[in-house]
């Protein structure tokens, strides 16, 4: 039988793909380009039970929606693993400096975390040429802020409603 804590994680992490599912239905910008709409189930897992659940939900919704999307183990898994991992763990650095960040400000590091790593492994691993990174990352790091704006937005809704109840 699953702990409490381990059912949260499952539950969590099952949300995280659901919603990371749902996100490769909408219309995109930039067909490579997503919301990061499962990022949401991260930070609040963050903030509501610290980086350790939130890195598993990270890992579980990164190998999880990569073997569904049949990108497991291909340049779009390793692109999606390097800006998971370090944008959580860049969260959790800053979530660590008591009543700074609100969710919203946790959001954003994260997202420019996230499109950062992904920009250098990116150029590291598939393009390593500098000017087509330098080309693309102003549009990236543009979105990315939207995202991570409307992501924590949501995030902070969620974490209100749920102190209420």
């Amino acid at each position: 039988m699953l702990s409490q804590d381990k059912y949260r994680i499952a539950l969590l992490s099952a949300y995280a793909v659901g919603l990371h599912g749902l996100e490769s239905l909408l219309p995109s910008p930039v067909p490579w380009l997503k919301f990061g709409l499962a990022n949401i189930i991260t930070l609040i897992t963050l903030i509501l039970y610290g980086f350790r659940a939130a890195m598993t939900v990270t890992l579980i919704r990164v190998l999880l929606s990569s073997l569904l999307t049949g990108t497991f183990p291909g340049p779009a898994f390793l692109l999606s693993f390097g800006g998971g991992v370090v944008s959580t763990m860049a969260m959790a650095v800053f979530s660590g400096v008591r009543g700074l960040f609100s969710a919203v400000g946790l959001s954003l590091i994260g997202a420019f975390f996230h499109n950062m790593t992904q920009l250098l492994l990116a150029y590291f691993l598939l393009i390593q040429r500098i000017e087509p990174v330098l080309f693309i990352a102003p549009l990236i790091l543009f979105i990315g802020t939207l995202t991570g704006l409307i992501n924590g937005t949501v995030s902070e809704l969620v974490l209100r409603h749920l102190k209420k109840s």
